[in-house]
């Protein structure tokens, strides 16, 4: 029985031990991306090779996992160094006061009840011209991005607005509005607006035509259209300009609150420029950049919780 296996052995050229080892080495196959298939025993050595650390798991290319809070750990880093820095004398206080004085300042604010007073006025106004600025800028995009004709008459005009920064117009408000609060709430809106039109307008008309053929197609009437496709399709480009119109509205309130105010955070510093109280200055800017911050983390928790069904980056 050996004796007559031999020759057959042998006229192969192959051992039978060595048979599976020179198999798996010179079986052809067509390479994956020519649309073959690799032979059993070679696709799962390759991918938990290409895998990192060859544990079987592919390289992570995304940003990982959201950590809890994580967004205040650069605030954070730039405190402490604002904190060594003028512990170890390298910054100047009459150019930078140390964040002890700030805040030992902040608190002398506080029990006399000027911060207090001064950080209502200024969310008061601050709130004003967000809301009139979010409802204009909304409504004028809709108006734009669901009629030709309302397009051709509003897109234009908003576009030369966007050029013309609201700044430079607080010389002509100032001659029609006076400088009450009615001039300042209109400078901040126009900031707003601006921005919430651009976004939700190029939401709007990104919107894929082909659900607007499918709504034709069901026979659905505008205002469920409005409700079903147009809403879910602009959401995006709104968080987006309402994010960038929180912004805005703390930009332009610094500004109007330093022309002829009588109140508000901008009014407060403008006082201490003029005694050179750079505490009082920094616990107002301290103010601006924490409500600013807070007011952002609120409409990303909000846009988080009402986009909840996209899968994005962002986690």
């Amino acid at each position: 029985m050996t004796e007559a296996l031999t020759p057959a052995r042998t006229s192969r050229g192959l051992d039978v031990t060595d048979a599976p080892r020179t198999a798996r080495v010179t079986t052809p196959s067509t390479p994956p991306e020519a649309g073959g298939t690799l032979p059993p025993g070679t696709g799962g050595g390759t991918s938990r090779r290409a895998g990192k650390g060859g544990d079987g798991r592919g390289r992570r290319l995304g940003p990982g996992r959201p950590v809890p809070f994580g967004r205040l750990l650069g605030p954070a880093l730039l405190i402490a160094a604002w904190w060594a820095a003028s512990s170890a004398g390298v910054l100047d206080p009459r150019i930078l006061s140390h964040p002890w004085s700030v805040v030992s300042t902040a608190v002398e604010l506080v029990a006399d009840g000027r911060l207090q007073g001064n950080v209502l006025i200024s969310l008061q106004r601050a709130g004003l011209g967000l809301l009139f600025g979010v409802v204009a800028g909304v409504a004028l995009a809709v108006v734009a991005g669901l009629s030709r004709a309302g397009e051709y008459l509003v897109d234009g005009p908003l576009q030369i607005k966007r050029a013309i920064p609201s700044l430079a117009m607080l010389p002509l408000l100032i001659l029609w509005l006076g400088i009450g609060e009615d001039m300042k709430v209109t400078v901040i809106a126009l900031g707003v607006a601006v921005n919430m039109y651009i976004n939700t307008y190029a939401s709007l008309t990104g919107i894929d035509s082909r659900h607007v053929e499918l709504a034709e197609v069901l026979r659905l009437s505008r205002w469920r259209f409005v409700r079903k496709v147009v809403i879910p399709g602009s959401l995006p480009g709104f968080f987006v300009g309402l994010r960038l119109g929180v912004t805005s509205s703390w930009l332009g309130l610094i500004v109007v609150e330093q022309i002829n105010a009588t109140s508000g955070i901008g009014y407060m510093m403008f006082q201490a420029q003029q005694y050179a109280q750079s505490e009082v200055i920094v616990v107002g800017l301290v103010a601006y950049g924490v409500f600013g911050f807070a007011s952002d983390a609120l409409v990303r928790a909000i846009e988080r919780r009402a986009l909840s069904w996209r899968r994005t980056l962002a986690g």
